[in-house]
Parts: structure tokens; C-alpha cells; sequence
């Protein structure tokens, strides 16, 4: 009898799971080198790769741009190694206060990774990277319409990683994902943390699963063109960022502010680069295939072009537009083009000065972005600095692509593709999630303010160390510092004393001849000792 596809989901999750921790406690012990040794594998497997799995991404969805695809698995691959590579994730990793703090890295465990059909290919590989540098087994739940892509993603990395001494199970992912299947992954005995890049619901399903989380909220992202501003770069910097992937990335620019005295200049630039201002009737036409009877954004027209989408709500477009866009004065429900599309449609507002500009920054983000990113484009260095202090949003980026600036690609941000709204979207972090938010921190201290008077026989402190940063693989190492990271290695076993204890049956072990083991004790007080033992 063949089971039914949500019983086969969540029976293949609690096999996936088993198989990762225990793949995981194994991984744990592995020495700084080697971990560094697989994740640099994988990257590469995932680089090499980068062609076929976008084609794949964008064969099984329906939607998004090859060449952005292909983009979005470099950055997932080559960026994100390298501003992880040298992260230390094995032994003690720092020290504090003169050595008299030690901070030590410990792996969470198996990471449950929720993966979108936005970034499939990109977010597995990044997922799976910086959970791997962290010594964690890593088990994905695709999206349905992207689940084979993700799973020919995981299994290039998983291959990898092998291949380099990784053991198998570490990287997982599921081939029969299903709402009971991805609900089983969150509530696993085994997961440890999840990892939640996904649609607002399912984010909301993760932090309710009992386990500590990662989640991430929608992006509604602004992009403020102040007066000072070189519009011009402005302009192309918002076109490339809503249309890249034809803006499925949840950081890609959603709406245009623009300062009254550029208002006639920067429309004038939209429009020459192809953007196309729709009229009050297409407007409507637009608004009834944007979103659905719920409210909610239809699926039909995430990442797909601006030519695709006008075809779909009933009017043509110029065969050069790449942007649709339509003039508001409102935020909210009764303005359904204010909300965040992930497509290449943009609102645009008009407001005169940065103070008005900066409140329809703060609507836009209150009804659909709190927390995750907004755009300025200024010269006016006393502005910026009041959209940094004042906006309800952690990344403020300035004169750059929002798109790719808010993950990392053009700023200097951590690279990242799970982007943190902080507690005001909901969520524990604020930053770029990376390798070292999946690593939980030990610390070993000494003491600074004593209850008791010590005479100088204890102890206080390992100052003075120069090994700290030293492989705890090293068996030569002779002092404190690499001792404890040795022993930590060695599940803080004492070092053998020889090789091996193993006796042929029946046979005594002698001491070696000739060896004093002892002085100062008669053979008389022995006997009397060993006497005494068997009472």
C-alpha cells in the first residue's frame, strides 16, 4: 500500500533528521582545517554549478531572469565563502579581559532550513555553507514549485562535502516537500534551530514551532531620491534593483519617493529608461491581477516582466519598458500597488522635502517592510544621518542598489540571502544572518573580584598566550591555551599514557624491569594497604 504524499513527507523528514544528527555528532569533533577544507569544496561545487542549477531555478518556477540567476548563485557561493572563510567556528576563538574570559565555539546542530522558490538554488547554497562552517547538519524544505532545483542543489554540496571526509547526512533536503512535511522538519526532536526564509505565514509557522529561530519579514523596500541627489544614477540604481530577477528578491525597490524639485527631471529619466507611467484605467486593470480576493499578492505575477504582466491585466506596453509604474498619494489596503509586488512595478509618490519624504518612507515600511530596508539617494550628509537615527528600518543604504546592497553585493554588509527585520518585523535578529549566528558561544572565566583572599597559588588568568588562534589539531602544543582546546577536541579525555591497552586473554600485565615505581614505602606497609582494601 503506497502512503500518502503528506505521510511520506514527514516520514522522510524523520529519517533526513535521523540521519543528520547523527551525521552531526560525529561532525562536530572535525578540526578547524577540516571544516574549512569541506565548506571550501562546496563553495566550489556550488560556483561550478552556477550555470545549470539557474537554468533549472528558472525552467521549474516559471519565473526570474537566467542571467540574475546565475548572479544570485555566485554571490550564494563564491561571496558568501568569502566573508566566511576565515571565520574561527572550532576551540576557543577569542579572549577577553587580559585572558582571564575565553570564548569557545559550539556548534547548535541540525539546522531546519526553509528555502523559497525566489532563490532556491542561491539560498540552499548559502544555507548550507554557513551552517557546514558552523559544524551543523543542515536539512532543507524546498518550495513545492521549486523542489527539484533545491534538491539537485543539495545534493551537489552534500557530494562535495564527502568527497573532502564530510560524513554523509549532513546536508539534506527534502524531494517530497508538503505543508505536514515542513511542520514535521520545524517540530523534529532532532532540529535544533530553524532557518526561515519564506512567505510571511510560513515564517510565522516557524517561530511558533517551540524551536529557537531565524526568521525573516517582507522587504516593501522605499527608495528616497532627495534634491541633492545625482538623480540620474538614482534612476538606474531603483530600474536595476526592481528589475533583477525581475524583482523577486524580497530587498528589491518597491516604491519611488521623489523630492519636488527633481519630480519632472527624474520622471523624465524613468521614462527615457523604459519605465511606463500607467494611466488611472490601466492602474485598475493592474490592481486586479496584482493581488488576489485575500489581499494577498497573486503568485501569476511574482517574476515575471513588465511587458508579461501589463499582457496579463489587458493593456500593451512599449516593447522597451522594463518598469511599470504608477503615481499614489496613499499607503495602504485601498492602494494595493503600495504594497510589496516582487515584480517590476513601482509606485511613485512625490513629496516636497526630506521631513514629508521620510513619513511616507516610515507608511511604506509600517504596512508591509518595518524593520528591513529603505534606500536614500542624497548628498546631503545631515539628511542621511537623520534616515539612519530615524527610520524603522536596519539597513539603510545610500546611493546604491537596494536589491543587492541590502544582502551584501554592493555594500559591505554581510553577504547574506536571510535578512533580519529585528523585533520590530518580527523577528530576534536585525543583521545579515552568516555562519556566526549558528554557532552558540561557551566562555570560560576567571575570577576578577574575589570573595577570598588568594596567596598567589591559583591560577587567574591565561594571559600571555600567543596560540589562541592555533588549530586545536596541533599535538606539539604545550601550553594552557592549546591544552584545553586539545581536550575539548578529545571529549576532554586524559592524554594515554601508551598506545594500547589491549592484553592477550589470561595474561598479567608486569611492570617494566628494572623501573622503580615507588620509594619511601616498605613492602611490609604495601601488603598492609592492599590488606586493608579487601575488607
Amino acid at each position: 500500500m503506497q502512503l500518502d504524499k503528506d505521510l511520506q513527507s514527514i516520514q522522510e523528514v524523520r529519517d533526513l533528521c535521523s540521519r543528520a544528527k547523527e551525521a552531526q555528532l560525529e561532525f562536530k569533533h572535525y578540526t578547524q582545517q577540516q571544516v574549512d577544507k569541506i565548506v571550501k569544496a562546496m563553495a566550489d561545487a556550488g560556483y561550478a554549478a552556477r550555470e545549470k542549477l539557474a537554468k533549472m531555478a528558472c525552467e521549474e518556477t516559471g519565473f526570474g531572469i537566467i542571467e540574475d540567476k546565475i548572479t544570485k548563485n555566485i554571490f550564494g557561493s563564491k561571496h558568501v565563502y568569502e566573508s566566511i572563510k576565515d571565520l574561527k567556528t572550532v576551540g576557543i576563538i577569542n579572549s577577553y579581559e587580559n585572558g582571564k574570559v575565553l570564548e569557545i565555539a559550539e556548534p547548535m546542530g541540525v539546522v531546519a532550513a526553509l528555502i523559497p522558490s525566489t532563490n532556491p538554488t542561491s539560498t540552499m547554497i548559502y544555507k548550507a555553507l554557513i551552517s557546514v562552517k558552523a559544524r551543523n547538519a543542515i536539512v532543507a524544505s524546498p518550495h513545492p514549485a521549486s523542489a527539484k532545483c533545491t534538491v539537485e542543489t543539495a545534493k551537489l554540496l552534500e557530494e562535495a562535502a564527502v568527497k573532502e571526509g564530510a560524513p554523509r547526512g549532513l546536508i539534506a533536503c527534502l524531494s517530497t516537500p508538503t505543508l505536514e512535511g515542513t511542520n514535521e522538519l520545524m517540530k523534529n526532536r532532532n532540529v535544533a534551530v530553524i532557518l526561515a526564509t519564506g512567505s510571511t505565514p510560513m515564517v510565522k509557522a516557524a517561530y511558533s514551532a517551540g524551536k529557537p529561530a531565524y526568521g525573516v519579514g517582507p522587504g516593501n523596500v522605499p527608495a528616497f531620491i532627495e534634491r541633492t541627489a545625482n538623480y540620474k544614477k538614482a534612476v538606474a540604481d531603483i530600474f536595476y534593483g526592481t528589475t533583477f530577477d525581475n524583482g523577486v528578491l524580497c530587498s528589491s525597490e518597491q516604491a519611488i519617493i521623489c523630492d519636488r524639485p527633481l519630480r519632472e527631471k527624474v520622471i523624465e529619466e524613468c521614462k527615457r529608461i523604459g519605465g511606463y507611467f500607467v494611466n488611472q484605467e490601466e492602474k485598475k486593470m493592474l490592481e486586479a491581477v496584482l493581488v488576489d480576493k485575500s489581499g494577498r499578492i497573486n503568485p501569476e505575477i511574482v517574476g515575471r516582466t513588465a511587458s508579461a504582466i501589463a499582457q496579463k491585466a489587458g493593456f500593451t506596453v512599449p516593447a522597451n519598458t522594463r518598469v511599470l509604474i504608477c503615481e499614489l498619494t496613499t499607503v495602504g489596503k485601498i492602494e494595493p500597488l503600495s504594497m510589496e509586488k516582487l515584480s517590476p512595478i513601482l509606485a511613485f509618490y512625490t513629496e516636497e522635502g526630506w521631513l514629508n519624504g521620510c513619513h511616507r518612507c516610515i507608511e511604506l515600511l509600517e504596512f508591509g517592510g518595518v524593520g528591513h530596508t529603505l534606500v536614500i539617494h542624497s548628498n546631503d550628509k545631515d539628511i542621511i544621518m537623520k534616515f539612519a537615527i530615524e527610520k524603522p528600518s536596519f539597513r539603510i543604504l545610500v546611493n546604491t542598489v537596494a536589491s543587492l546592497g541590502a544582502v551584501g553585493f554592493t555594500t559591505a554588509l554581510y553577504p547574506s540571502l536571510t535578512l533580519g527585520p529585528g523585533t520590530w518585523g518580527g523577528s530576534i535578529i536585525s543583521e545579515n544572518v552568516t555562519a556566526k549566528h549558528l554557532l552558540n558561544y561557551k566562555k570560560l572565566a576567571f575570577e576578577v573580584n574575589p570573595i577570598n583572599q588568594d596567596s598567589g597559588g591559583s591560577l587567574n588568568s591565561f594571559a600571555g598566550s600567543s596560540h589562541i588562534s592555533q588549530s586545536p589539531s596541533d599535538k606539539n602544543a604545550t601550553n594552557w591555551i592549546q591544552e584545553v582546546e586539545e581536550r575539548m577536541r578529545t571529549r576532554a579525555g586524559n592524554p594515554p599514557i601508551k598506545d594500547s591497552y589491549t592484553y592477550k586473554k589470561g595474561e598479567v600485565p608486569q611492570p617494566e624491569s628494572g623501573k622503580i615505581l615507588g620509594t619511601g614505602i616498605s613492602e611490609d606497609e604495601i601488603d598492609k594497604i592492599i590488606k586493608e582494601f579487601k575488607k
